[in-house]
């Protein structure tokens, strides 16, 4: 978030940013707060549940790769920090 920024705001920008994609967001489904969930320091994150309403995905301004995966797949993945029970409680897998 930058100084002045809603989190919605920040979340619509930072996906754009990002992805290259423009988003509607439904709702938050969840907070994550634990102090020890990122090893680089305490992390706020609040998690939305969006959908795209236009743009084309693709590396942006923050990213050097972007890629759709399918939500099995996903969690074949070694995912940074909480990110896999993040999908999981997003996803109720």
């Amino acid at each position: 978030m930058e100084y002045g920024e809603t989190v919605e705001s920040a979340v619509i920008r930072e996906v754009k940013e990002e992805t290259g994609l423009e988003i509607s967001l439904n709702r938050i489904f969840g907070v994550y707060s634990d102090p020890g969930r990122d090893p680089r320091g305490h992390v706020v994150s609040v998690c939305f549940m969006a959908h795209k309403i236009g743009g084309n995905l693709k590396a942006d301004t923050d990213a050097s790769e972007v890629a759709c995966f399918k939500l099995d797949e996903i969690f074949k993945f070694d995912l940074a920090f909480d990110h896999k029970k993040i999908l999981k409680d997003a996803f109720k897998a």
